[in-house]
């Protein structure tokens, strides 16, 4: 069976305020309500694929303290531009 849209997107929201580090809990949290809603099904799948990443990874990505893998990289430089507005 199928995940509607408006079901994919509660559980995206949920695992972005669902992180297990609160630092990630916030950028995350912050990310899904200012862009989920707007982005179509390949960018679901690209942030849905960053919703499987660690925390510890993540973190650093967004931080700038490592790079992020290149298949991740812009959106990860999204999310590190809307906490940064």
């Amino acid at each position: 069976m199928s995940e509607t849209y408006e079901h994919r997107l509660k559980r995206m929201h949920m695992r972005s305020m669902r992180r297990g580090i609160k630092e990630m809990d916030i950028i995350l949290t912050a990310y899904a309500q200012a862009n989920l809603a707007q982005m179509d099904a390949a960018q679901l799948d690209l942030y849905d694929q960053l919703l499987d990443e660690y925390d510890q990874d993540l973190y650093q990505w967004v931080t700038g303290q490592t790079p992020a893998p290149d298949s991740l990289n812009q959106l990860v430089n999204d999310i590190s531009q809307t906490f940064q507005k």
